[in-house]
């Protein structure tokens, strides 16, 4: 599985061959610097580890420092880790390497966006899980569009069961979309086009795996 760590710009689109008009993502895609490579005889596994984004070394724990130092690079704001990284970089990726978008995706590819998305709080059943609502503003009913209903039984269970869909804080989880196809890549400038949405705000980070 290889991969690359970026940067969510926003929306945009652009029309198809055939004249279709294909809503966009636009992710800011590396360049990554390899900071770690992990194989089979030290860890007991291959994988290759990234970073993305400049971080003040004032605010790098000393440890990570250390990390960053040994790869030959500096403080990196991200870090993440792609197990067995495209046989292309079989015995080719050393510490310090830089990895372009270009690198690892081209178009057509699919591939899967991983972000943590927008948090919205504490909300009500309506907006959590798409409840309908008790019903019409009727037969004394003055407050009732948007309540949760009943929640249980009466005597009998006599307690409300587990994962009971309330009310609650919603958003603000890591969210993983899958099959989401390479539209365009713009290597001069480090951009790739994802059809569809991203989970996540302007300016958050996104993993992108194939």
């Amino acid at each position: 599985m290889s991969g690359i760590i970026g940067k969510k710009i926003g929306m945009t689109s652009v029309y198809s061959a055939t004249g279709k008009n294909i809503p966009c993502t636009v992710i800011e895609a590396g360049p990554c610097v390899v900071t770690q490579v992990k194989n089979d005889e030290t860890d007991g596994y291959t994988a290759v580890q990234l970073g993305y984004g400049e971080r003040k070394e004032k605010n790098t724990p000393k440890a990570l420092q250390g990390h960053f130092k040994k790869a030959g690079t500096t403080p990196k704001k991200e870090v993440a880790e792609f197990r067995d990284f495209r046989v292309e970089f079989e015995g080719c990726v050393q510490l310090g390497q830089e990895i372009k978008v270009g690198d690892v995706f081209v178009e057509g590819d699919f591939v899967d966006a991983i972000g943590t998305s927008k948090g919205k709080g504490f909300q009500g059943v309506v907006k959590r899980h798409g409840f309908g609502g008790v019903g019409q503003r009727t037969h004394g009913q003055h407050n009732r569009e948007r309540a949760p209903g009943s929640i249980g039984g009466a005597s009998f269970p006599a307690r409300v069961f587990k994962g009971m869909r309330m009310a609650g804080r919603t958003g603000g989880n890591r969210v993983k979309v899958i099959n989401l196809q390479v539209v365009k890549i713009i290597p001069e400038k480090n951009l790739v086009l994802i059809s569809g949405s991203v989970p996540g705000a302007n300016n958050s980070t996104v993993i992108l795996e194939k």
